[in-house]
């Protein structure tokens, strides 16, 4: 009988392009799914941030060598917006750009002369694509951020982020192009560094040898994304106050500190972060002996002594002295920095009277309205087809004014908000019509009840109880005055809109078509 034949393997064979497998060009086999696993990623990470940032995820393949059979660039999807063909000489450019430059890791024994040859050869690539990009963005409503290039089956291949350009600009940032020691960049806002976060999330994963088969490597959540991109922030004022970034751990101690209570109560204060001396400082007294800001009971102590003319002043390492700000502060120096502990585990970082960044427990935020602005408009037009931009920005001032009453309000928004008030005038105070003013909801929105006020921002009436059957969509878990804008807006035989600040700072809109929904 004779033994069947051994089985051989295959030797590998090299990716062919003539012949691709569908009409869209694939430089590996699970691209796709790895632009989806990125745009999940994306999706979840600045909509935490704001919703109106609208991230899209796209990736760009160049062929490492000119000349191949390959196409000179590719895109996936393919239909994304930009034209391949203005990709096709980034490549060289990038070549002649990493000539120009000096190569990175200079004097370190660490770094084997190839990963020096890739860093380099990278720099140069990503810095003539992003001059693409930014070309291409002039007259349009977004921007595109290139991630950084690796090579697979020929290719440099990397993440590109498109953002919208509107919301991406409308928050402070320090100042960009400044560099780590070791020639890294400093970020200069929460943004930035949560878009280098992502990049880089982006490169472990492009790493991996099946990128996108979804074998080995499973993506970081949002949470320790948005961890990662607070840290690298707080390197920023570390560095220009003379510390070590690393070393400082700016971002886990001012955590650590905002976590303690003394004496059972929270810890309420600012610290100003600066080099001591500072022409812009006025020390109150000093202390003998520094304290260490790693040394968090002693700190949380201190900060006791604090009000709201006086502040700690520290620099990145230990409190020197008790003091304020004084004369004119230069913004373009960045070298006075204010973190403000507003309660228990909450703290925002400052910089010439702007926030940067807002933390709750550990979870970074950008300074952002506690209403979603383009969502109200959105509600405004649905419900009472307003398109009237005046009004909606008298309308936005109003709630905006109301969403900053400690003690929670509510205000309704009705078409026939003057006959709502003669019907409800047994349970609520009736005020000649007025427009409202931030000034006047602020006094408004101080009592319980509601405020009855029509599209045209004009009150009514204030107090008001409002009535409502119940249907069932309300919920245990929210109070009575989220419960009964639910009853009065479904109910409501006219369009309504009810806005809800609660005492723990939510704000909720409800509408006919959002009953009950959460923003």
């Amino acid at each position: 009988m004779l033994s069947p034949l051994p089985l051989l393997s295959a030797p590998p064979v090299a990716p062919t392009y003539e012949a691709p497998v569908s009409d869209a060009f694939r430089v590996w086999p699970h691209q796709a799914r790895f632009r989806q696993v990125a745009q999940v990623l994306a999706d979840g990470l600045f909509s935490a941030l704001d919703e109106d940032l609208e991230p899209y995820v796209l990736l760009l393949a160049l062929p490492t060598q000119p000349g191949s059979a390959a196409p000179a660039a590719c895109l996936e999807p393919a239909l994304c917006g930009l034209d391949a063909q203005q990709f096709e000489n980034v490549v060289a450019e990038g070549r002649i750009l990493q000539s120009q430059t000096a190569p990175p890791f200079a004097g370190r024994d660490d770094v084997s002369p190839e990963m020096v040859r890739r860093r380099h050869e990278g720099l140069g690539v990503r810095k003539a694509v992003q001059a693409v990009l930014d070309k291409l963005d002039e007259h349009t409503q977004h921007q595109h951020v290139a991630g950084w290039p690796i090579e697979i089956h020929g290719f440099f291949v990397m993440t590109v982020l498109r953002v919208q350009r509107k919301p991406l600009r409308g928050y402070p940032s320090l100042r960009a192009n400044r560099f780590y020691t070791d020639g890294r960049p400093l970020m200069p806002s929460l943004l930035t560094s949560a878009m280098q976060r992502f990049h880089e999330e982006c490169v472990k994963l492009l790493s991996e040898p099946e990128p996108g088969s979804g074998l080995l490597v499973r993506p970081r959540e949002t949470e320790e994304l948005l961890r990662a991109a607070g840290k690298s922030l707080l390197d920023t004022p570390a560095q220009a106050l003379g510390a070590e970034p690393g070393a400082a751990r700016l971002f886990h101690t001012l955590n650590t500190i905002s976590s303690l209570r003394y004496e059972g109560a929270e810890g309420v204060g600012k610290v100003i972060l600066a080099r001591r001396h500072h022409p812009n400082l006025e020390e109150v007294f000093a202390l003998t002996c520094p304290t260490p800001l790693t040394d968090y009971r002693a700190v949380r102590k201190l900060l006791e002594m604090t009000t709201p003319d006086v502040s700690l002043l520290a620099d990145s390492e230990n409190v020197y002295a008790l003091g304020r700000l004084v004369g004119t502060y230069d913004p373009a120096r960045e070298d006075v920095f204010v973190i403000n502990f507003i309660n228990h585990y909450a703290w925002e970082f400052q910089h010439d009277g702007k926030v940067l960044m807002r933390t709750i427990y550990s979870q970074p935020s950008l300074p952002r309205f506690r209403v979603n602005r383009s969502r109200f408009r959105k509600d405004l037009k649905r419900t009472f087809q307003l398109t009237d931009p005046a009004k909606i920005e008298r309308l936005w001032d109003v709630v905006l004014e109301a969403s900053r009453q400690k003690h929670g309000t509510l205000l309704v928004i009705t078409t026939e908000a003057l006959a709502e008030a003669d019907r409800l005038k047994l349970q609520c105070t009736l005020i000649e019509p007025v427009p409202l003013t931030p000034l006047i909801t602020r006094l408004v929105t101080s009592i319980d009840g509601a405020v009855l006020l029509d599209p045209d921002s004009y009150c009514y009436s204030i107090g008001v109880i409002l009535d409502g059957k119940a249907s069932g969509r309300g919920t245990s878990t929210r109070g009575a005055r989220y419960n009964s804008a639910i009853r009065y807006v479904e109910t409501s035989p006219y369009p309504c809109l009810a806005i809800v600040v609660s005492e723990d700072g939510m704000v909720n809109v409800i509408t006919k078509e959002r009953l009950g929904e959460e923003d």
